[in-house]
């Protein structure tokens, strides 16, 4: 019995040895559920081969991905070893200790976060915001941005009858205003006998939606979220009468030049409306333009793309997300090798020739970018002017209230841009006295 014993237990033990191996030759990815994601399963095939570990994936769908995500980490889950996450999420990944500070790896393997984009250093990378502590190499860089029908726009009917009521020629908006007046002049307009509207832009309450689009029109008028940074010093800043005026002019966008019933849109109702021809622009992340330029019904020579438009200054809401190694992996090597493998300027090449948004100078310096696709010239200047939501530990609470104000004043019509941004500097300042920040 005894004999037999051992051997049970020497099986066991080597089971258990066999099975602690499989696990630490693979890694778990996670990220939402998107195209790029999809290019990034086939770019990992590379990885694979080249280190003999098995790459595993957890995509989420955008609407759940922040849920299921945060809730992952702040139970210290082990589902994944690396994470794609929101540039918002930088503050408590670091602060609550679920992101590894990659700094002595950089350092030890030669990855300098001078080789990328430094606004996408600054976002993606940092904790605290601008200093060198580093928590994700930059990833997957984004920004929001435009894209329109080029063949409706180039009707010989259609750019008579814009002249005659604007007097200048219809292009591209060079100002957020001519970017509603061009919307305007579409809505309800017939083209080839089918009712069409301006534009489709993010008015979704849940999530992130109306904050997202919104801030377009906030950050092209000037907005700030601090007078001083770092000191959350909101009045004066959040509730400008420049950032009342956009506020403004995006509820007039929504009430003038949308589709009808269009009170809760974001990513994907924006893509729909423009591939089913209902709008003559839409606006979105630049993620999704690779496959929109495919599209064989609204893609080729029926689209073009241009950057969020300026009007006192130049400014785009940022997206994108950096890549970082959980802290709870039991695979820290190899979830530490395949950010090695990422950071390659070879490796990032091939990123952005499969549909991924490299962060890398090896890619973005490259004098022939600019003509790798139709929206490269556009990204590059996009992400020279972007901006973020606050990137603090307690940013859902946030970005909820930033949602609640702006869906209510918006959408609901309820009170006045300056009393929804009267508003949201109150509940912003509880929120950080909660945090002991003010």
């Amino acid at each position: 019995m005894k004999a037999k014993f051992l051997t049970a237990t020497a099986v066991a033990a080597l089971l258990t040895a066999d099975a602690a191996s499989a696990q630490s030759n693979e890694l778990t990815l996670c990220w939402a559920a998107w195209d790029p994601a999809n290019a990034l399963v086939e770019l990992s095939k590379d990885f694979e081969a080249q280190s003999g570990i098995k790459m595993n994936f957890e995509f989420v769908p955008w609407p759940n991905f922040a849920d299921r995500m945060l809730n992952e980490l702040n139970s210290g889950g082990q589902l994944c070893d690396l994470l794609i996450g929101d540039s918002q999420w930088i503050g408590g990944g670091a602060e609550n200790g679920h992101y590894v500070k990659l700094n002595d790896f950089f350092d030890a393997n030669a990855i300098s976060m001078d080789d990328f984009a430094p606004a996408t250093v600054y976002a993606y990378s940092t904790w605290p915001k601008g200093t060198p502590n580093y928590y994700a190499l930059p990833a997957m860089g984004d920004a929001n941005g435009w894209f329109y029908r080029k063949d409706w726009f180039a009707r010989e009917d259609i750019q008579t009858a814009f002249k005659e009521k604007y007097g200048r020629d219809l292009a591209e908006p060079k100002t957020q205003k001519e970017l509603l007046e061009i919307a305007q002049f579409f809505q309800g307009r017939e083209i080839d006998g089918q009712k069409v509207y301006g534009a489709s832009i993010f008015t979704e309450r849940g999530s992130e939606g109306i904050t997202m689009g919104a801030t377009g029109a906030l950050y092209a008028w000037g907005f700030k979220y601090e007078n001083t940074p770092g000191a959350y010093d909101m009045e004066g800043a959040v509730n400008s009468p420049a950032a009342v005026e956009a506020l403004e002019f995006y509820k007039e966008f929504y009430k003038t030049a949308t589709p009808p019933g269009y009170d809760n849109a974001y990513m994907e109702q924006s893509l729909d409306a423009f591939k089913s021809g209902q709008v003559a622009m839409a606006m979105n992340w630049f993620a999704f333009f690779p496959g929109l330029y495919a599209d064989p019904n609204t893609g080729g020579d029926k689209i073009d793309f241009f950057v969020n438009p300026p009007q006192n200054q130049a400014g785009s809401t940022l997206g994108g997300q950096g890549i970082s190694v959980v802290s709870y992996t039991d695979n820290m090597d190899g979830a530490l090798e395949y950010i090695k493998w990422f950071a390659n300027p070879d490796v990032q090449k091939k990123w952005w020739s499969m549909g991924g948004y490299s962060c890398h100078k090896a890619v973005l310096d490259d004098p022939n970018f600019v003509n790798t696709a139709p929206f490269a010239g556009d990204f590059l200047e996009a992400m020279g002017g972007v901006q973020d939501f606050w990137q603090e530990p307690a940013y859902a609470s946030l970005l909820l209230a930033m949602q609640e104000r702006l869906h209510n004043y918006i959408v609901a019509d309820q009170g006045t841009a300056k009393e929804a941004l009267d508003g949201l500097i109150a509940d912003w300042t509880e929120v950080f006295e909660d945090e002991g920040k003010l």
